[in-house]
């Protein structure tokens, strides 16, 4: 196209990287901040628009944006771009880069749910000694080297995941939509498709929800899976809340059904002033709960990769070259 591009950008994560995006951009480019931005605000923001930089698109930012050509998610979630609302030749494209942040958390997770070292924190803190060199009633817990890990998904999270929790001497195995993962190669005991769920849960100490969410995956966890996890198992959901059925979820918990449950993902997310309840049941009542606010993959790391990823595809604009990492329409190369 003719004449520099202009970016405007909505996605609160790359404000600390104001001047490191600025700088990768091609000279020229008008680059904008429309964080927060709604109504008639937004709207002016997106009026010159050719490339969105944020998480989301409705019908009404399709509509108030004519001369758009890219959304770039800087994340992998493309769930609330509005794909039916984009005008012919507008392109979706993602980006990744959380996988290793997000690796972390599970290793964490993992470790502190079967070790119970939350509650040991917590008891510690009121003068109980929680171990079972103090306390016989409890149990000696377990390294990560005895666990089977099961993963729900096993993409670029899951790989990663994975990668770090065999060093420790795990075993694994996952389930894939298309169920056509390599075990071998994944170095998985063995790997098969959503009828294989059943299996995976029963056979697993810690579950790894890391499965995008969609119409297939919506619910897919329920009440019948989780009570095949069991009272020994552990749940981890870096995926999206509603991929786990919010009540089953917080009865499995409440009455001891499975063991624990790290929960980064949520059924209800807070407006501009960062505030709200994550969910309608009071998990934040229950000491086998780690709960925190979707932050698995929020590192500086994390979003130095998106950074790259979102100024490499403005250049490819720019110059006429085709974009990486489309998401939609798949099957297109769009020039400038």
């Amino acid at each position: 196209m003719t004449g520099p591009l202009n970016v405007v950008v909505t996605d609160a994560n790359l404000l600390p990287l104001r001047s490191e995006l600025a700088a990768r951009l091609p000279h020229g480019t008008r680059l904008s901040w429309a964080v927060g931005a709604s109504g008639a605000g937004l709207d002016a923001a997106l009026a010159d628009a050719h490339v969105l930089v944020g998480p989301e698109l409705t019908p009404a930012m399709a509509q108030a944006a004519p001369h758009l050509r890219l959304v770039q998610v800087a994340g992998a979630g493309t769930d609330k771009v509005n794909l039916a609302a984009l005008r012919p030749g507008v392109v979706v494209a993602n980006t990744f880069h959380h996988e290793r942040s997000i690796a972390e958390y599970v290793v964490w997770a993992a470790i502190d749910l079967r070790r119970e070292l939350h509650q040991a924190d917590a008891a510690l803190r009121a003068g109980r000694w929680r171990s079972s060199v103090h306390d016989r009633r409890l149990p000696q817990t377990e390294t990560l080297e005895a666990a089977r890990v099961g993963f729900v998904g096993f993409g670029h999270i899951g790989a990663a995941a994975w990668r770090v929790l065999s060093a420790f001497g795990a075993t694994g195995c996952a389930v894939t939509g298309s169920g056509r993962l390599d075990a071998a190669s994944a170095g998985l005991t063995w790997a098969g498709g959503g009828e294989d769920l059943p299996r995976l849960l029963a056979e697993s100490d810690v579950v790894v929800v890391c499965a995008p969410l969609t119409e297939a995956t919506r619910g897919m966890i329920g009440a019948p899976e989780l009570a095949l996890l069991g009272a020994d198992g552990v749940l981890v959901n870096v995926a999206r809340g509603p991929v786990v059925q919010e009540q089953s979820l917080y009865e499995a918990l409440a009455e001891g059904r499975i063991r624990g449950a790290a929960l980064d993902v949520w059924y209800s997310y807070p407006g501009p002033d960062g505030t709200a309840q994550p969910s309608a049941y009071p998990f934040e009542t229950l000491d086998n709960v780690l709960m925190t606010p979707h932050l698995s993959g929020v590192t500086r790391q994390t979003f130095l990769g998106r950074l790259a990823d979102v100024a490499d595809n403005v250049t490819a604009l720019a110059e006429g070259r085709p974009l990486q990492r489309v998401v939609a329409p798949r099957a297109q190369e769009v020039s400038a």
